[in-house]
């Protein structure tokens, strides 16, 4: 067979990159045809990279840590025979790409030998950003400290520092002193021109994290890849999105008496139990509907109106990470589609076994805040979508129930709606008729209503 390249899938229309987080074949293993060969990592989910057919693994094109772009090519498999035949590898000592000045201010790419003695960078800095492999070698070899690469405003996935941003910051660096190893000149260079003091009323400042340190008996304790991706994920909602949240208490118990009603037969006739979730899913698939202008999206001064209704459900993992797998197309499902829509991506969510398509192109988001117990929540907005509704825990309450012969006072089944949503394209009036219509039709759920 001849040599095949193994690109890095299309994993999600929003997923433009993946790190390599562990190879599980080395070079010269036999392979399958659909055997994973190495596990990689999205800002998504984590997930596995098949061998496209059966052969040897000649060559493994990135290494752990990198972080790859999609259709990139990642290793190279062919026959046994072309291992034997392929020449062996001459030792040599590493290379990394690092630019160079070339006098007129701009980058070239010139090969650096690595080996600097500068202090070596480690995976990520205090504020949480990644650094790529290549990355912190450029750093290291240009003498870039990790406080010049905290300070960088990276373009990549939530704000990492890309190979383009390092080279385009080093040609204007300033003035770095003498090149080490440079002969004298009898010319004295001259002298950098001084920049003019910004006024004080004129100049910006990004609001640095402030520095904790670790007192006497803590426990310092690292984040996961996922956490640092869900805090940057997190930070990046509230900074691009200006946060509303409207509450709306509902009475729900007609809906509670019906699942009680029918919950049994439900699951002896579909094989699944009915929670409350699917309910939840129908009632904001119909205010959508109803609403469409709250299933948009925000590009500039754009705003892109959804046409598929595609609802993500926030999961807790067992490691209390949280993830969002996405029904694709939920105004097409029954309840009894919903109910195995939302019970199989929950458990395979809990099981680390969803895919990298089932956890993107979500256009509106729901989270069930009282899993917990608790009574209400102010959830943040899962980009780029432009709002979230959480579901508080149902709680028995005293209430005032009109009757044509006068007010009562009864126990009822109460629940908190919290929305929050992007107050750039969704105004109050928008946002609180959306959440207020959700209860009404809570409210209005029959006792009689068939699956």
């Amino acid at each position: 067979m001849s040599q095949i390249d193994i690109l890095l899938p299309k994993m999600g229309e929003s997923v433009a990159e993946a790190t390599i987080i562990k190879w599980l074949k080395s070079e010269g293993d036999r392979v399958e045809a659909d055997e994973p060969i190495v596990e990689i990592a999205t800002d998504k989910v984590d997930s596995e990279v098949p061998a496209p057919e059966a052969g040897v693994l000649l060559e493994r094109l990135v290494k752990d840590g990198d972080v790859v772009k999609v259709g990139q090519p990642i290793a190279r498999i062919g026959s046994a025979a072309s291992a034997k035949a392929a020449p062996a590898a001459t030792p040599a000592a590493p290379a990394v790409v690092a630019p160079s000045g070339n006098g007129n201010g701009k980058a070239t790419i010139s090969t650096v030998m690595a080996g600097s003695t500068a202090t070596p960078i480690g995976k990520s800095g205090p504020s949480g950003k990644f650094y790529s492999p290549l990355v912190r070698n450029i750093a290291q070899n240009e003498g870039v400290t990790l406080a010049e690469l905290e300070s960088l405003p990276g373009s990549g996935q939530g704000g990492r520092v890309t190979k383009k941003d390092i080279l385009d910051y080093l040609p204007n660096r300033g003035t770095q002193g003498a090149v080490p190893g440079a002969k004298g000149s009898d010319i004295a260079p001259a002298p950098a021109p001084t920049p003019a003091p910004i006024p004080a009323s004129t100049a910006r400042t990004e609001p640095q994290t402030p520095k904790v340190l670790p007192g006497e008996g803590d426990e310092l304790i690292e984040m996961d890849r996922m956490r640092r991706l869900i805090a940057d994920h997190m930070v990046m909602s509230k900074r691009t999105s200006p946060h509303v949240t409207s509450f709306v208490e509902a009475d729900v118990t007609n809906l509670v008496l019906w699942r009680e009603k029918i919950k049994k037969a439900f699951e002896q006739r579909e094989g699944e139990k009915l929670t409350f979730t699917p309910v939840f899913i129908m009632a904001i698939v119909q205010a959508i509907k109803e609403m469409p202008m709250i299933n948009v999206q925000v590009d500039g001064y754009n705003i892109i109106k959804k046409r598929d209704i595609n609802i993500g459900m926030a999961a807790a993992m067992p490691n209390g990470n949280l993830i969002v797998p996405v029904i694709k197309n939920a105004d097409q499902l029954n309840l009894v589609g919903l109910a195995r829509k939302v019970n199989d991506l929950a458990n395979r969510a809990r099981m680390g076994k969803l895919l990298p398509d089932e956890v993107s192109g979500g256009t509106y988001t729901v989270t069930n805040v009282g899993t917990f117990g608790n009574v209400l929540g102010t959830p943040v907005i899962n980009q780029p979508q432009v709002a979230i509704m959480a579901t508080g825990a149902i709680r028995k309450k005293p209430a005032v129930i009109e009757t044509p012969q006068g007010d009562l006072i009864g126990i009822r089944h109460q629940m908190f709606l919290s929305h929050s949503y992007d107050h750039r394209v969704v105004d109050g009036a928008l946002g609180g008729r959306f959440v207020r219509r959700v209860a009404d039709i809570l409210e209005g759920w029959s006792q009689d209503q068939s699956f």
